[in-house]
């Protein structure tokens, strides 16, 4: 029985020390691949503790090769786009100004029931007060309401407020989103010269810069406070 105990202990402090590793992500935000690795640590961690035949290295092993698998395809996720795309999708536009792309339902696999319901998750029970709506690769569907569904603030009462529009994310992590930068109608040197403006040496040091359609633009150095930046200061 002692040894039982003790098996039962070494191997749970061993999936606490995995899982705090691998972050602190709830069940429902966690990418498909995070997701496939817990069901696998967790069937992995009942072997030794059930089978007392079982040698206790053999639980022990594989659960820290999980782990070196499970860095190695967070550092690959973050440093390729290609392959993070492969391993974990990309968010989907499921709702637009023109109402539900029913294309990317189907893609998506989702129901139209599903998709009222994930809106309602969100607090809004009439689709027409939707802008955008967005099935992110955790599976969570975000939502951007009208402009004239938005909660009023102060700065909003003698104001009028314009359609919401998708801000594009140019930089993210040191590296260009070459899609989005098509769609900004901008050049890559365009941000180049943004950021020699603010002194900045290397697009490496960028950890976010977007724009939005009034080109603002959301600039953040990595560790550093962000700055809220027009387009035209350059132009």
């Amino acid at each position: 029985m002692t040894t039982v105990i003790i098996r039962v202990l070494i191997i749970y402090i061993l999936v606490l020390f995995v899982f705090r590793l691998m972050g602190k992500r709830q069940l429902g935000q966690m990418q498909p691949f995070e997701f496939v690795l817990t069901l696998i640590i967790a069937d992995l961690a009942t072997i030794p503790m059930a089978e007392i035949s079982v040698p206790l290295l053999n639980g022990i092993v594989p659960l820290l090769t999980l782990v070196v698998l499970h860095f190695f395809i967070t550092t690959l996720t973050r440093k390729n786009n290609l392959f993070s795309r492969i391993i974990s999708g990309k968010p989907v536009i499921i709702i637009n100004p023109n109402g539900i792309d029913f294309d990317a339902l189907k893609k998506l696999n989702i129901t139209i029931d599903d998709l009222f319901e994930a809106i309602r998750g969100s607090g809004f029970f009439n689709i027409d007060e939707v802008q955008y709506a967005i099935m992110e690769t955790n599976g969570k569907v975000s939502v951007m309401p009208k402009a004239k569904n938005l909660p009023v603030t102060i700065e909003d009462l003698d104001l009028k407020k314009d359609d919401a529009s998708l801000p594009l994310t140019i930089i993210s992590e040191g590296k260009f989103m070459e899609d989005n930068l098509k769609l900004s109608k901008k050049t890559s040197d365009f941000f180049i010269k943004l950021l020699k403006k603010q002194s900045i040496a290397s697009i490496k040091n960028i950890l976010l810069l977007t724009i939005n359609k009034d080109g603002e633009i959301y600039l953040q150095e990595k560790e550093k406070a962000y700055k809220k930046l027009k387009a035209e200061m350059i132009e």
